[in-house]
C-alpha cells in the first residue's frame, strides 16, 4: 500500500553474491523509506525542515488586543501623558481669580490717590473678604457697595484685554520648556556623585 514503509527482507552475506546483494538490498531500502517519505510528507509534514515561527502583523496583534478589551481582558493604558480631551476649565477659572485680584489691587491704588475715605473703607473690607474666589467677591462687594463692585468688575475686564494683546504664546511655551530644562539639570547634579582627589593621588613610598 502507498505511504507504508516496507522493511527489506533478511539477505544471507555468506551466500555467493552476498555483497552485491546486501548493497542492492540497502538500495532497495533507501528507495522505499524515500517514497514512503515523500508520500507521508502530504499528511505529517516533512521532517527535514525545521518548523517555522508563527508570523504575526500589526493588524493581528491589534485585532487580538481589541477583542480581549472589548471580552474585558485587561488593557494596557499610558496615563503619563494626561487625557487629551480636558477642557482647561480650571485653568480659565484662575485666570479669572487672578484678574479679579488684581483688579482690586488696581482699584485700591486709585482709591487710595483720589478718594482716601472710600479707600479705608474698601481696604477693611479687603482684608476680611479675601478676593481668592472672584465670583463671591463680587457677590459680597454687590451687596454692600454695588459702584464699587461694577468698577472692580469693568477693571478686571479691562486688564484681561490688556494682558490678550500682549501674551506671547509661543513665548510662553519657551519660557515652560526652559525652566523644566534647568530644574532637571539641577537634579541631576545634585545625583551625580563626583570623584575627589583621593581616587586620583598614588601613595609614594
Amino acid at each position: 500500500m502507498a505511504g507504508v514503509q516496507m522493511m527489506p527482507a533478511a539477505v544471507d552475506v555468506r551466500a555467493e553474491g552476498g555483497v552485491a546483494a546486501l548493497r542492492r538490498s540497502r538500495v532497495g531500502a533507501a528507495a522505499s523509506s524515500a517514497s514512503a517519505v515523500s508520500t507521508t510528507s502530504l499528511f505529517v509534514g516533512d521532517w527535514r525542515r525545521r518548523p517555522r515561527r508563527p508570523s504575526f502583523s500589526v493588524r493581528a496583534l491589534r485585532q487580538g488586543r481589541s477583542s480581549r478589551t472589548s471580552r474585558g481582558g485587561l488593557g494596557i493604558v499610558c496615563n503619563l501623558g494626561g487625557q487629551y480631551d480636558d477642557t482647561f476649565d480650571d485653568v480659565q477659572l484662575q485666570l479669572m481669580n487672578y484678574f479679579t485680584y488684581k483688579a482690586v489691587r488696581t482699584v485700591l491704588t486709585q482709591l487710595y490717590e483720589m478718594n482716601p475715605p472710600s479707600y479705608r473703607w474698601f481696604y477693611n473690607f479687603v482684608a476680611v473678604n479675601k478676593p481668592t474666589d472672584g465670583k463671591l467677591f463680587l457677590r459680597a462687594l454687590s451687596k454692600e457697595r454695588q459702584e464699587l463692585a461694577e468698577r472692580v468688575m469693568v477693571t478686571r475686564l479691562h486688564l484681561y484685554g490688556k494682558w490678550i494683546k500682549k501674551c506671547d504664546h509661543g513665548k510662553m511655551y519657551e519660557m515652560i520648556s526652559d525652566e523644566n530644562l534647568m530644574l532637571m539639570r539641577e537634579r541631576l547634579m545634585e545625583t551625580v556623585i563626583w570623584p575627589t582627589d583621593d581616587t586620583n593621588t598614588e601613595k609614594i613610598g
